[in-house]
């Protein structure tokens, strides 16, 4: 199973800034109506980075039945800051057998998000298979020279749904580890350069 995009919940998106810094091309960032918040977006060879914040408090707070609060809210709680997106295919069906079946505004009447929802772990989600990617004209080239995501590794302070997580790994370049604090860490391209750089705000380091 193939990755979308992954988010970290972050302030405001200041963060975006030290990506920007590093060498990453920053693409086009959105808002999404009826939740309260907003992102910024890079965009890379076979996914996109994004970050994401709260921006209307009261919109967010209405949409209780998928947590978007209280993972904003994650330094003062137990919730994870992370969110994993997967491609819609067929090899998806069976970990979303038992999911929420949500909503949004920015879908069609008959269309919804699957999100497996646990304050432990990432928010797990996919859209529709009829989701068209607009990422096409996005920005990919970045300065510091990585293009293909090669592995996914979240760190988590604690780990629940471990049959659904193994599941995920088992078929894809994701990996889940329990550790000290929240991590994620992002390689790119194999490692080929050699090269690592930590963003302690976004609790976030990239291997390249």
């Amino acid at each position: 199973m193939n990755i979308d995009h992954i988010y970290i919940f972050s302030n405001k998106g200041k963060e975006t800034d030290e990506l920007v810094e590093f060498g990453l091309t920053e693409g086009s960032g959105r808002r999404h109506q009826g939740i309260g918040t907003a992102n910024r977006r890079l965009f890379f060879e076979n996914f996109y980075l994004e970050i994401l914040w709260v921006e209307n408090e009261t919109e967010a707070k209405n949409v209780e039945e998928i947590g978007i609060w209280e993972r904003n809210n994650y330094k003062n709680n137990n919730y994870s800051p992370f969110g994993l997106c997967l491609e819609n295919t067929d090899d998806t069906d069976q970990i979303f057998h038992n999911s929420i079946k949500w909503h949004p505004e920015f879908l069609d009447k008959k269309e919804y998000v699957k999100i497996i929802t646990n304050e432990k772990i990432p928010w797990i989600f996919k859209f529709p298979k009829n989701r068209i990617k607009k990422n096409i004209e996005e920005p990919s080239k970045h300065r510091v020279g990585i293009n293909k995501l090669t592995k996914a590794v979240f760190n988590l302070k604690k780990i629940d749904f471990k049959e659904t997580l193994n599941e995920i790994e088992n078929n894809s370049i994701i990996e889940f580890k329990q550790s000290i604090k929240d991590l994620l860490i992002l390689e790119f391209d194999s490692c080929k350069q050699g090269k690592s750089k930590r963003f302690d705000k976004l609790n976030l380091e990239i291997r390249y």
